[in-house]
């Protein structure tokens, strides 16, 4: 009888202590899905667009136009770069990264610790450029 309950226990003990983690893992399944979902980590926010990394490069010059950066330093390789710039007397980071063919992942940093309503607005920017 003991041992009927510890078998019926343990995977209930289990997924109560792992629940925390499947959000994480659930969102990090839909950002590479790219299905719009972005993630604030660490004051950089992320998400995946179904773009070649060219064009996805592109629209960030763009946004960077649009939104009258100033001090803006772009650095591109092959499968990476970034644009440093200043919006609004913001620092601004735009980092984007060839994932695969048509994915490219692109994280934005608005001042020292994030800024999370601004990093949207620059992917929303980035939205209508591409």
């Amino acid at each position: 009888m003991k041992r009927l309950k510890i078998v019926f226990l343990v995977p209930f003990v289990v997924l109560f202590c792992i629940s925390g983690c499947a959000p994480l893992v659930v969102g990090g399944a839909a950002v590479t899905a790219g299905a719009g979902t972005y993630i604030f980590m660490n004051g950089d926010l992320r998400t995946d667009y179904h773009y070649p990394y060219d064009t996805v490069w592109s629209a960030c010059e763009r946004t960077m136009a649009d939104m009258k950066a100033v001090e803006v330093v772009p650095v591109k390789e092959i499968g990476n770069g970034t644009i440093d710039a200043v919006i609004d007397n913001e620092k601004v980071r735009i980092s984007v990264k060839y994932k695969a063919k048509d994915l490219t992942s692109v994280s934005v940093r608005v001042g020292m610790v994030g800024d999370r309503l601004a990093s949207q607005r620059i992917h929303d920017t980035i939205v209508q450029n591409l």
